[in-house]
């Protein structure tokens, strides 16, 4: 089929780096590849692509390789890169890096460093995609949780979003804030406890944009003006200390009582996985769309890798 033209870069680090432009294109293709996937099959014919996981995954994992091989490309891994890779010898990200991209046309990476795909990219000579950097980025999930937000509301403007749980160690706040605050209009509101607010820079990104925000500890006293729910697990791996996850690790459980006295088409979301932070009798609401977000995880990270092969390999 016809190579569809687009500018994005070389590879795929930040929310920031994109545009409204990049957005559309990856929501047009998304959506062109879930109603025909079969056309998309040979997208990839030839090409390998490596995931170099550092960190736990599900989703990210499992939806990113099965874009691969339904574009028809094939993956090479490493069960766990931070414990059976050389990088628990001492290898340097930079020389896990050269040694990767003599083997593999893409190189996936996720890792527990904020800068790791940063720091990839200098030493790559195929492009680079951040599945997860640390508390930093998240930027295949921004895409998939707006393109999530686009599908309900047909709009990424003039929305009222709310961030609930652990928004100071969590990366997919970060970045899916800084994709909707290209939009006019829109509204957040961070809710979270005191060892868990949203961090400053985010803070300041809003404030230098003059984007209004409201930090709150009390989820109920906003739960009926907001049109997005974005619900965060309080991630106990990233705290320093148990005991300062053990005051907070139930602050916030969101129960089908709570989800009644939102707008009747407001959404839940979730980037997963969830502890107990939403109750399972929520997930039969009409407003649930966190499995929903699971399925566009793999439209999305389809259309992501056609985008950046039609980009280096045309």
């Amino acid at each position: 089929m016809n190579k569809e033209k687009n500018n994005f870069g070389r590879n795929l680090i930040t929310s920031e780096e994109l545009n409204k432009k990049n957005l559309f294109e990856i929501f047009k293709l998304s959506d062109n590849i879930r109603k025909n996937s079969l056309d998309y099959s040979n997208e990839l014919d030839g090409k390998i692509v490596a995931m170099f996981f550092h960190e736990p995954s599900t989703r990210t994992r499992l939806s990113f390789e099965s874009a691969v091989l339904r574009l028809g490309g094939e993956v090479i891994t490493t069960e766990n890169a931070k414990e059976f890779s050389s990088a628990s010898k001492g290898e340097t990200i930079e020389d896990s890096m050269k040694v990767i991209s003599a083997y593999a046309d893409f190189i996936i990476l996720r890792h527990y460093e904020d800068n790791s795909s940063e720091r990839a990219i200098t030493s790559s000579s195929v492009p680079v995609i951040n599945a997860g950097s640390g508390k930093s980025q998240h930027p295949t999930q921004s895409l998939l949780d707006s393109y999530t937000i686009y599908q309900n509301f047909g709009k990424l403007s003039n929305l009222k979003i709310a961030f609930v749980g652990d928004l100071l160690r969590g990366r997919t706040v970060d970045s899916l804030v800084q994709l909707l605050s290209k939009f006019e209009g829109n509204e957040f509101y961070f809710v979270a406890p005191s060892n868990s607010m949203v961090k400053n820079q985010i803070k300041k990104y809003l404030l230098d944009r003059n984007i209004k925000y409201t930090e709150t500890k009390d989820l109920e006293s906003i739960i009926e003006k907001i049109d997005v729910l974005y619900v965060t697990r309080i991630q106990k791996e990233r705290f320093e200390f148990l005991e300062e996850y053990e005051k907070v690790k139930n602050d916030y459980i969101l129960t089908l009582e709570i989800v009644e006295k939102m707008k009747k088409n407001a959404i839940i979301m979730h980037p997963l996985p969830r502890i107990d932070e939403i109750k399972v009798e929520v997930d039969d609401n009409h407003r649930a769309k966190y499995f929903e977000q699971v399925k566009n995880g793999l439209w999305v990270r389809m259309a992501i890798l056609k985008t950046l092969n039609d980009c280096n390999y045309e």
